[in-house]
């Protein structure tokens, strides 16, 4: 099995074949969770086939987009369920999801809503996040996701919000660059200081993407190649949280894996010249101190 250190590239379907064909020199795979998650709890089918055939041969982490952990309706624990019977098939090196909101009632709008960043919310959402780490078992990562507007009654900026969440609840950071970047041309504020006020030890993988230029704001598309202010401001990202696990994002016009080969192979030459001599040392999601698996009531 490859080393789940390095640089990962995000697996989608059209990739599939060549993957396992070719076995490229990529360091370990992300997929979404639902694209493998079946109706009412089941594993789903062929795509899952698929994926245990990648899991043979690289490791594999599984990043969702359903949890809505900032959201006031209860937890799901029918899909939490879901996702914790396809952990337990798939042994993913670690969970994912993103700090974020995705419905009310119910009703999933399928797009990633930003948080009020109030003392409110903070008491929310990290007492979401300690419950679902304790029925999974696991701890969790949480990423920063891109907005295209604020609430006028948040009481901190968004980074003191993100690390504050991962303090209290003991998840992990997902670090994505690109959305802080996003955000930080959108809302005005200094995407190198957002960097620096992120604990170092938090940390535990940093996503990269491509974004589009809509003129009076950025729109977070993953359909392009990581822009150079991102690789920039991933430069400055690696002298800070080291050698972490980094992701090439590209959801959308999905080109050749030889172009996501090289994205990746970028980021490694940037780990390298950053950091020439330090060390590697891989990440395991663990449970949180003292946590027990627990069963909704």
């Amino acid at each position: 099995m490859k080393n789940a250190l390095g640089v990962g590239i995000g697996l989608r379907s059209t990739h599939y074949e060549h993957v396992l064909h070719h076995r490229p020199s990529v360091s370990w795979f992300e997929v979404i969770s639902e694209n493998f998650m079946g109706i009412e709890g089941g594993l789903g089918g062929k795509s899952l086939q698929a994926l245990l055939a990648v899991r043979e041969h690289y490791p594999v982490v599984l990043h969702g987009v359903s949890l809505s952990i900032g959201s006031v309706d209860p937890l799901d624990f029918n899909y939490l369920s879901a996702l914790k019977e396809l952990a337990h098939t798939v042994q993913p090196a670690w969970l994912s999801d993103h700090l974020c909101w995705t419905g009310a009632d119910g009703h999933n709008v399928h797009d990633l809503l930003p948080l009020p960043f109030t003392e409110e919310a903070l008491r929310h959402v990290s007492e979401r996040v300690r419950r679902v780490q304790d029925f999974m078992g696991r701890q969790m990562m949480l990423e920063n996701v891109s907005s295209y507007m604020t609430f006028a009654h948040s009481e901190m900026p968004e980074w003191e919000f993100v690390a504050e969440v991962a303090r209290r609840s003991d998840c992990r950071i997902l670090l994505d660059v690109n959305n802080v970047y996003v955000n930080a041309r959108n809302h005005g504020f200094d995407a190198s200081h957002y960097i620096d006020q992120i604990p170092q030890g938090r940390v535990g993988q940093m996503h990269l993407a491509g974004y589009a230029d809509q003129g009076d704001h950025l729109l977070d598309t993953h359909d392009q190649p990581v822009t150079e202010p991102v690789w920039q401001l991933y430069e400055q990202a690696v002298r800070r949280f080291g050698h972490i696990p980094t992701l090439i994002e590209w959801d959308e016009k999905l080109p050749d894996f030889q172009v996501l080969a090289a994205e990746a192979a970028r980021a490694e030459r940037i780990q390298k010249q950053v950091l020439p001599h330090e060390t590697k040392i891989p990440f395991v999601g663990r449970a949180p101190a003292g946590s027990s698996i627990s069963h909704p009531a």
